[in-house]
């Protein structure tokens, strides 16, 4: 049977290679950030939606269905600060502002349209466990309201039971 190495097994990585390459384990890695960019909600949708090509700043949030124009701009600066979205604004009245992905974001948005369609074709058995796991709340919220009303039932039992014994002393 195989043996998986442990980290201290292996020898440590030269700090250029640690560098160039980044440590997202690192609570200081600075990966952190553009994973946060690329992973998060608008993010994921901002890269799938620009694959199709140059978008507008209307478009682009008509085809994100519930991103708030503030969240959108916000996202988008953030992939463009990353290298990720290509932003023109054009000289024009009213002024027109296109983005699109640049190299490294088509390879960011392939990376995570895979993530997205495989939660797409799995959302059928992650629903199955929500359904398992609202039902296991139930049953014990329910399990726990019975044990309380026997357990006050008992009380009140008790309750009478000791004021019938002081009315009779």
């Amino acid at each position: 049977m195989p043996t998986r190495a442990s980290q201290s097994d292996r020898p440590p990585l030269p700090l250029s290679e640690r560098l160039q390459r980044g440590d997202l384990m690192a609570e200081a890695c600075p990966s952190r950030e553009v994973l946060k960019h690329v992973t998060s909600r608008w993010g994921v949708l901002a890269l799938i939606a620009l694959e199709a090509g140059t978008l507008r700043f209307g478009e682009l949030r008509r085809r994100i269905g519930g991103v708030s124009e503030r969240m959108l701009a916000q996202t988008l600066q953030w992939l463009e600060g990353d290298g990720l979205v290509d932003r023109v604004a054009h000289e024009v009245v009213p002024p027109r502002v296109e983005y699109s992905l640049t190299p490294l974001g088509r390879e960011a948005a392939a990376r995570v349209r895979v993530l997205a369609d495989w939660i797409e074709t799995s959302l059928p058995r992650i629903a199955e466990t929500w359904d398992a796991r609202a039902a296991r709340a139930a049953a014990q919220s329910s399990g726990a309201r019975q044990a309380s009303s026997a357990s006050s039932a008992n009380s009140d039992s008790t309750a009478a039971a000791r004021g019938h014994l002081n009315s009779s002393v």
